[in-house]
């Protein structure tokens, strides 16, 4: 009877249910879901097709955008959900939403449908970019609770693929609709949304149990495939730029990017059939039956203590019982704490300008004279070095936190100072300064994501980190509403109204208002750089009342429950 069920296990099919079950294949799944989550970081690209085809001005173009970042980053509602509802809900009402959002800009775009109003726009907008929150808590959050000891390089590399994701997005877009930016809108409308619902039901949270040592050498491997395919976009954006492709050329460049892609999935199936292949030589080993004597006195240390039913009040729980950094705090204790206020602040600061940049991005280029083709250049550029900024955030922070005990919060406030100097090309520009600029600020930008993610996760634990992450980020869209909205879009209005005053024309006289020159921009990116830099004295705060917790090993916990989930799963075979 054994011989026949670990026949029955050992068979070929066995293997395959065993791959797509197993939380290798489960990361494949959440790399790819996570390449298509971050059509947010292209509006750059399409903003002035939107702009154009309905006579928006900039400040109504900043409105949009920062319903966009009001969407991509109010992930309390997906977080909320995913504490009730199974995975496969989350990612299927986030693939529902990406369509229907993105798909309706589209119509309204082309024609499609009659011109709507403002505030349609920014609903359907904000549906659509929201819909990345469902992908994020779905996904990165199920991948950081299945490998909870690798927490900072695999958030690093989840965010590094969403931050290829435009990149990866504009091949495709180039090879089938060719060099359409209303096309590319249709794209980000269905293709993410398909590839949630292909992965519904493989990505789900699992107990964690090691059957390696080399966790994670083998994400380095995932890392170094990431990399290789980040320089080859690189190299075909250049490319791209300095020689005429066909149509045949971008589909073959889009070919070699989907066969990257898929290479994970090689790596995937090699770990899964080696955790397989322990799993049946340890179910032939037919071990003799064996009679435990327990002694009296383990008994007694295996009965439960007497806990204390004495209630306390919620005040009290909430702010005098706070549990020490590291543990599993409530969302009230969280949301409340000096550390998290601290940590809202420089998101505020620095996610807030740096999202105001990146929003701008086509209209700079546009201003400062370069043609589309350089603007869409701009776009890839930042997009692949946002790459680079999650994967440095991601491996180089947790390589440092492991070797030498150098705080996360500390390289957060370095990130900070970067962004000022991205920033501040921008404000003062001189040839080639925007192509700096685009590498630096989309390097800067990506490092934040996920080193405030792994903060949090560090600080207030994992219990309810779904919707920690998510209340987070919150601060990010605020911040964009103020700097973009209010500040950003207004000044840039004054100086176009300025040069149509110069001309002896009124607003009414043009349908599109346009600024050109380095005026435009420089009023308030001297203000963003100096906000980013209130936003990096703010993260030095919290380097100050976190350095002793980093200090410490704050992964000791997951290592302790990992070695006794372990010795269970040894035990029951």
């Amino acid at each position: 009877m054994v011989e026949a069920t670990v026949t029955s296990r050992a068979s070929p099919m066995s293997l395959a249910v065993n791959v797509l079950r197993g939380r290798w294949f489960s990361l494949f799944a959440t790399f790819l879901i996570m390449a298509g989550a971050g059509a947010t970081y292209l509006f750059g690209v399409y903003s002035k097709e939107i702009k154009a085809s309905l006579g928006y001005d900039q400040t109504t173009l900043n409105l949009l955008g920062f319903f966009k970042d009001l969407g991509a980053n109010f992930g309390v509602l997906s977080g909320l959900i995913a504490e009730v509802t199974p995975t496969w809900f989350v990612l299927l009402v986030g693939s529902a939403m990406n369509f229907t959002g993105y798909f309706m800009i589209w119509l309204a775009v082309t024609g499609r449908i009659a011109t709507p109003k403002v505030w349609h726009m920014c609903l359907y907008i904000c549906i659509g970019a929201n819909s990345q929150n469902f992908a994020n808590t779905g996904a990165l959050v199920t991948s950081v609770r299945n490998f909870p000891e690798s927490r900072g390089s695999m958030i690093g590399l989840i965010k590094g693929f969403t931050g290829l994701s435009g990149a990866i997005l504009t091949q495709i877009y180039l090879a089938v609709y060719g060099n359409d930016s209303k096309a590319l809108i249709l794209l980000i409308a269905w293709l993410p949304a398909a590839l949630s619902v292909v992965f519904v039901y493989t990505i789900r949270e699992m107990k964690v149990v090691r059957q390696t040592t080399d966790e994670l050498k083998i994400f380095y491997q995932f890392l170094y495939v990431s990399i290789l395919l980040a320089l080859f976009i690189m190299a075909m954006t250049i490319l791209q730029k300095l020689v005429p492709f066909s149509q045949a050329a971008y589909a073959g460049s889009a070919t070699v990017v989907c066969a990257v892609l898929f290479v994970p999935l090689l790596i995937a199936i090699r770990e899964e059939s080696r955790s397989w292949s322990d799993q049946i030589q340890k179910e032939e080993v037919i071990a003799a039956p064996q009679i435990t004597i327990h002694n009296p006195v383990e008994l007694q240390i295996q009965n439960p203590e007497e806990k204390s039913t004495t209630k306390t009040s919620c005040f009290t729980h909430t702010f005098l019982n706070k549990p020490e950094r590291g543990e599993d705090y409530t969302i009230l204790q969280a949301l409340l704490s000096t550390d998290m206020i601290v940590l809202f602040l420089a998101t505020f600061c620095g996610l807030g300008s740096s999202l105001t940049a990146v929003d701008n991005l086509g209209q700079i280029g546009e201003s400062l004279g370069y043609p589309q083709k350089t603007i869409s250049t701009f776009v890839s550029l930042l997009s692949i070095w946002n790459y680079f900024g999650r994967i440095f955030a991601g491996f180089v922070s947790e390589s440092v936190l492991t070797k030498y005990k150098f705080p996360r919060t500390l390289m957060m406030t370095l990130v900070l100072l970067l962004s000022c100097i991205g920033l501040l090309l921008i404000a003062f520009p001189f040839p080639g300064s925007v192509y700096a600029a685009s590498v630096i600020i989309g390097f800067s930008f990506g490092a934040q994501l996920p080193l405030i993610f792994a903060i949090i996760s560090e600080l207030f634990g994992l219990k309810y980190y779904s919707t920690l992450f998510n209340c987070g980020q919150l601060a990010s869209p605020l911040g964009s509403y103020v700097l973009n909205v209010k500040v950003t879009g207004p000044l840039y209005d004054r100086e176009a109204l300025r040069e149509l005053g110069k001309k002896g024309m009124s607003r009414s006289a043009t349908k599109e208002l346009i600024c050109i020159g380095a005026r435009c921009y420089r009023s308030a990116f001297v203000i963003l750089a100096s906000v980013t830099f209130v936003g990096a004295i703010s993260s030095l705060i919290l380097v100050a009342r976190t350095r002793e917790f980093y200090k410490g090993n704050i992964y000791k916990k997951f290592r302790d429950e990992t070695e006794t989930t372990r010795m269970n799963v040894s035990t029951n075979h």
